[in-house]
Parts: structure tokens; C-alpha cells; sequence
């Protein structure tokens, strides 16, 4: 399997772009040369993935964009972060990685949006491993790579979702206030308007039971469930969380530097659980930025194959436990989830 790349001008993604949404999101995009935007490129192809190399030196952030046949969100969400760093005069590398789609989606990202570079995986590579194509290119995983070499920080954020105001560039500011943050989340809103949890503490056995065994309505937005206060997010102020969702996961240079890429066992759910995890077990601090809005639709990938999915995320979930717990701990969440299962068979749909 080899990544492949491609480049097309921005003047030309700029007149598809608009012609194809219309001109509210690109607009005010810089011309070449006149302000910073995000960048392209041309990468140095290569049938190995480790060895196609993006500079990235050059810019303080870079956007990674893992999509599977959402074309339309795709191109929505695109459009939203180009316009948002464009906003804020922030200049950023961006990166879509298409795991094998056969929507289009890959000719749209080439035909219409220039300043981003695209790797084609040539298969469905999951969550995890895609995200680390574009690691890998930007020059993390290697030893020999100085710091000043890599982006100060790295953006994940998911195709179904639209950045709001300046939402990228208010995150990295966090970051560089306060050294000890590894990792940031901006506030989430479903495209409804209805409010989104986007952080969370670590999962135990309450949210098992809570997940498998639905109790009332109550409990599952309570603490006991993970979930952090409404008021919190509504008070504007950063807050510590134990995770934050990898729907706009930002994530500082030394401390993927410290505790590596993501977890490629994991191919859908979970990752950025376990990427958190580690994180915070080498005492980095990760917040959620409530001044920072972006819209997150949520699943909308997954959601062409719901029982594969479904099926992924208690395997992903259970790993997780294996892997974090102790043994007579993962062995009794594989129990509750044996007997969760067999109960949701037993009631139906």
C-alpha cells in the first residue's frame, strides 16, 4: 500500500471552491503572497509511507483531516477551516488523508482546495493509522527530528465538523500560554445547536454499566457517567479534563514527541482514549477551551455501517481496558460487556 499525493493551484481551488459553495467561505482566503494561509507543497512521492516527507518548519500548526466517504462534509468542513485561519491570519499546514473512498472525495479535495495536501491511502487504513500517515510525513515518530523541525502543535479534526470564528488559532494560543497543556478541545455543538459534551474523565466501570444497562436519562449526563458540568462549558474558561474527544483533538509538539503517535491496533473508536491516557500518565494537563466553538455532526462516517461499528467499539474498548487495567479488572468489564450485549439481544431493538 503506498500514500499517494497531489497539488493543485490555488487560484483554481479558490474558483471551485466558491463556485461550489458559494463565496462566504473562501472570500477573504489571501491571494499567494499576500497573507498567510494554509499551505501546499510538493511532497516527495514514495511507495513507503514513512518515507514521503512534508516540510512543516515553516508553519505553527498543522490540520490532519482523516476522511471515508463524506464528501459533502468533507468539502463544508474544508471550507470552514480555510476561512477560519484565514480570519485569523494564521498560517497552518493542511492534510486530508482519504482511506479509500468512492465518493469523490478525493478529485474534490485536488480539484477544488489547493492549499491542501491530500495522501491517498489506497485502503481503509482506520482512524489511528491514517492520522499517522500524516504524522509520519510531517517528520514525528523520527528520533533524529529537531523540535523546531515540527509544528509547534497538530490539529485532528474530523470531516464532519465546521470551525467557527477563529476557533484553530484560539486553541494554539491556549497552548502557548500555559506550557504544562498538552493537549486542547474547543467547546462542540451539534449542527442543531444542541450543546456536546467534548470532555470526559476516564472510563470505569459506571460508564460500562451505564453504556450497556441504560438507567435514567439523568445518570448519563451526570459525573458518575464521565461527563463534566453544561455550566462549565457556558462559563467561557478553559477547564481540565481527563480527555477530550478526537472530533478537534489539538495536541502540542512535545508531547507527541514524548508519548508517541496514536495507537495503531486500534482501527476505529478509542484512539484518542488511549492517546490521552498516556498523555496524562506523563503529566501533561488537557483542557477544554470553551472560547473556541466548532460544530461536530458526529458519525457520519461510521454511520454507513453501523453494525461493523458497533462491533468495533466494544473491541476497541475492551483493548483499552487490557491494556490500562489491571487483568481481573479487564476481565470483568469483558463479563459486563458479555452480559450487556446478551441483554440488548434478549430486548430487542
Amino acid at each position: 500500500m503506498s500514500a499517494q499525493w497531489s497539488r493543485t493551484s490555488w487560484a483554481h481551488a479558490r474558483r471551485q471552491a466558491q463556485g461550489a459553495f458559494g463565496d462566504g467561505c473562501l472570500a477573504n482566503s489571501p491571494q499567494p503572497g499576500t497573507g498567510p494561509a494554509a499551505r501546499s507543497h510538493l511532497p516527495t512521492a514514495s511507495p513507503e509511507d514513512h518515507a514521503v516527507v512534508l516540510r512543516s518548519d515553516d508553519v505553527p500548526l498543522a490540520v490532519v483531516i482523516v476522511s471515508f466517504n463524506v464528501r459533502r462534509h468533507l468539502a463544508v468542513c474544508l471550507s470552514s477551516l480555510l476561512e477560519s485561519l484565514s480570519r485569523a491570519r494564521l498560517d497552518a499546514r493542511v492534510i486530508v488523508v482519504d482511506n479509500a473512498s468512492h465518493d469523490g472525495s478525493a478529485e474534490m479535495v485536488r480539484t477544488r482546495f489547493s492549499p491542501v495536501d491530500l495522501i491517498e491511502a489506497g485502503e481503509n487504513v482506520g482512524f489511528a493509522r491514517a492520522n499517522n500517515l500524516a504524522l509520519r510525513a510531517l517528520g514525528f515518530g523520527e528520533a533524529h527530528r529537531a523540535p523546531e523541525q515540527l509544528p509547534e502543535a497538530v490539529w485532528l479534526l474530523n470531516p464532519d465538523t465546521e470551525v467557527e470564528g477563529e476557533a484553530p488559532a484560539v486553541l494554539l494560543r491556549r497552548l502557548r500560554e500555559v506550557p504544562r497543556v498538552g493537549a486542547v478541545s474547543p467547546r462542540l455543538r451539534y449542527g442543531d445547536g444542541r450543546f456536546q459534551h467534548a470532555g470526559f474523565a476516564f472510563p470505569g466501570l459506571a460508564q460500562v454499566v451505564l453504556d450497556l444497562f441504560p438507567l435514567h436519562p439523568r445518570l448519563v449526563e451526570s459525573r458518575l457517567n464521565g461527563r463534566y458540568p453544561r455550566a462549565w462549558y457556558e462559563r467561557g474558561h478553559p477547564f481540565r479534563v481527563d480527555m477530550v474527544l478526537g472530533a478537534a483533538l489539538m495536541v502540542r509538539r512535545e508531547a507527541i514527541q514524548q508519548v508517541g503517535l496514536l495507537d495503531e491496533g486500534y482501527f476505529m473508536y478509542v484512539e484518542e482514549l488511549d492517546w490521552c491516557r498516556r498523555l496524562k500518565q506523563a503529566g501533561w494537563e488537557i483542557e477544554v477551551v470553551p472560547s473556541a466553538c466548532v460544530v461536530h455532526h458526529g458519525g457520519q462516517s461510521t454511520a454507513q455501517y453501523r453494525e461493523e461499528m458497533a462491533r468495533a467499539l466494544w473491541e476497541s474498548r475492551l483493548r483499552y481496558y487490557r491494556k490500562f487495567s489491571p487483568r481481573p479488572y479487564a476481565a470483568l468489564v469483558r463479563l459486563l460487556v458479555r452480559l450487556g450485549l446478551a441483554y440488548r439481544r434478549w430486548r430487542g431493538p
